[in-house]
């Protein structure tokens, strides 16, 4: 069988490290970039299934990297979950009105409540 991909977009390296690890675990495959610019370069390469979006980086934010991925033709039906620092309803409206699959909000949410949305949203639960 096919492991679902995972595009792993975090620039806090201990984190996207523990996330990396914990999903690949899971029978996951990830690959993970630090902004948002390798994100969708690699998003077009590595065709993920899903794709765990952090909101504040360097370069291009994730919001930008939500709407650039919704509009262009070869990204847009990748799933996107934004998993956020930002906790205000105002950002998640904007997300929501980007196309986002799901708004997770860090300081709300571990590992494995993660793990489980991915796993709804690829229909794997």
């Amino acid at each position: 069988m096919n492991k679902k991909k995972i595009l792993l977009v975090e620039d806090d390296e201990a984190l996207s490290s523990v996330y990396k690890t914990r999903l690949e675990m899971e029978g996951f495959e990830t690959k993970d970039v630090n902004n948002g610019e390798k994100a969708l370069s690699v998003a077009i390469d590595f065709k993920p299934d899903l794709i765990l979006l952090d909101a504040m980086m360097p370069k291009v934010s994730g919001f930008d990297v939500l709407d650039i991925l919704k509009n262009t033709p070869a990204t847009k039906d990748i799933l996107v979950i934004m998993l956020t620092a930002l906790s205000q309803p105002k950002d998640k409206e904007r997300a929501e009105s980007l196309g986002v699959d799901d708004y997770l909000v860090k300081s709300q949410v571990v590992i494995g409540d993660v793990v489980d949305r991915v796993k709804h949203h690829l229909g794997m639960k």
